[in-house]
């Protein structure tokens, strides 16, 4: 809901479940898509490239790592859980923001998470270009081109071949991490393939200790852990989109704690025992590296392939999201009433176009830098990304105080600890942020996002002072 419906006398709370039918989109995500999207949402070029540079610099606790940020992602998701079942809306986080903390958040929040997934598509095609190169050697600004092309074709056809589309590429993520666990626990048990006298478990501490890299280095890499997890809040988007989000959304949120353990956790501890921490190297799939080194060759090019198609289904999310959080803010007349149409299929079009010309800038990005792409975006790609972690968590924290004073209705899926677990991953992000700062590479983002909330802060005085009467720039 926007809230220009709720100055239209459409209701609030836990009636207006159904409020964004009346945003003109199509409720085609069933319980099976929503389940897989909140799946895959988790697994992507995070882990299956970002993971490569991680394990170089902080080695087997890296797995401690990735643990204890996905308690976090869990607690964020919980809070985020509460304000869906409370109102489930198209523009989620931004409205929320919108609601909770003022309009200025809510319009900062919109074209930040928009940002988000723009360079986030460029940073998925990169990686997808750079997979390209296992088999080809072909010019990766080349591949980044087509890949972009067809996911825009793919995104303009209905939500519910988007969903389709998730639904695959997530089960290829899925079926494939699955049976890589069950080759790597066949070498450590049986001993089959090259790396099958190496393979232990004690690999995890035998060379240089379970940090070899001291607790420093662990920290180094919470920047990529939480880049990783990124995307896990798309399910909040869907809730516009979804047949039955009251009883799907809770559902695919509790699906985290499980998938994190199995799909992070338990993926690094098989790889790590079955190849020594130090035979990885950055921007090397670790996957691919790991089939490599038990000489299974066809095992790596079908990883690599697996790969490929995780970081297409990374854009292919990046697309959807864009298109959707441009119209919510030009409902709120945030943003320009172009974005607000949609096809007969009820499809963002404009503002999906819009986004998809500028992740064209990865193409550019590529050619110029094919070495150093990757890298350049990750960091830019996870600061814009973590503010949305932290409006959704400081919108649960206030609304959980209105709601327990009365003023605002009971959420039917509160989050558990709160609002104690909530500060606790403010503090968390809070860690990751001055990690990103003694960071040189990751440093770069700090420095662009002063200069992108100061061109947010202008913009938004223009347009208020446009439209004075807009009551979209009001306080509630």
């Amino acid at each position: 809901m926007t809230s220009a419906q709720v100055d239209n006398g459409q209701a609030d709370g836990p009636e207006a479940a159904d409020a964004s039918a009346g945003e003109g989109y199509q409720r085609g995500l069933g319980a099976r898509q929503i389940q897989m999207i909140a799946i895959g949402g988790a697994i992507g070029t995070g882990l299956f490239l970002g993971a490569g540079k991680a394990i170089d610099r902080a080695g087997p606790s890296l797995i401690l790592a990735y643990a204890i940020a996905g308690l976090v992602i869990f607690f964020i998701m919980r809070a985020l859980g509460e304000l869906l079942m409370y109102r489930p809306v198209s523009g989620s986080f931004a409205e929320y923001a919108r609601e909770f903390l003022g309009p200025f958040f809510g319009f900062v929040t919109g074209w930040t998470y928009w940002l988000f997934w723009v360079v986030t598509g460029i940073t998925e095609v990169t990686a997808a270009a750079t997979y390209m190169t296992y088999w080809w050697d072909i010019p990766q600004w080349l591949s980044a081109l087509v890949f972009t092309v067809i996911l825009y074709g793919a995104n303009l056809i209905s939500v519910k071949l988007f969903g389709e589309l998730e639904f695959w590429f997530s089960m290829v993520k899925v079926t494939a991490i699955l049976g890589m666990i069950l080759i790597c626990a066949g070498v450590l048990t049986i001993g089959f393939s090259d790396a099958g006298d190496t393979a232990t478990v004690a690999n995890l501490w035998n060379d240089g200790g379970f940090f070899p890299e001291g607790i420093s280095g662990t920290l180094m890499t919470l920047q990529i852990v939480m880049f990783a997890f990124l995307a896990v809040e798309l399910v909040g988007v869907t809730a516009g989109e979804s047949k039955d989000p009251k009883t799907v959304l809770p559902k695919a949120i509790n699906t985290v704690p499980w998938r994190i353990a199995v799909f992070y956790v338990g993926a690094l501890i098989m790889i790590l025992s079955v190849v020594p921490w130090s035979t990885f190297e950055p921007g090397v799939s670790p996957f691919v590296a790991a089939f490599e080194e038990m000489g299974l060759g066809i095992g790596a090019a079908i990883v690599n392939f697996v790969v490929l198609t995780a970081a297409l289904s990374s854009c292919n999310s990046g697309m959807y999201s864009t298109g959707r959080m441009l119209r919510d803010l030009a409902l709120n007349g945030q943003g320009p009433k172009a974005f607000t149409k949609l096809t007969k299929n009820g499809l963002p079009l404009v503002g999906t176009t819009f986004s998809a010309v500028l992740m064209l800038v990865g193409v550019w990005i590529n050619y110029q830098w094919p070495g150093e792409a990757f890298n350049y975006v990750v960091s830019f790609a996870t600061i814009s990304g973590m503010w949305a972690w932290i409006m959704i968590l400081i919108s649960q924290i206030r609304y959980r105080a209105k709601a327990d004073r009365g003023e605002l209705p009971q959420s039917t899926f509160k989050a558990p600890g709160a609002p104690f677990t909530s500060w606790f991953a403010l503090a968390f992000i809070g860690l990751v942020i001055v990690m990103m700062a003694i960071d040189k590479d990751a440093r770069i983002s700090l420095y662009c996002a002063p200069v992108w909330g100061l061109i947010l802060g202008v913009s938004y005085l223009v347009l208020k002072a446009r439209n004075p009467e807009n009551t979209a720039f009001a306080k509630r």
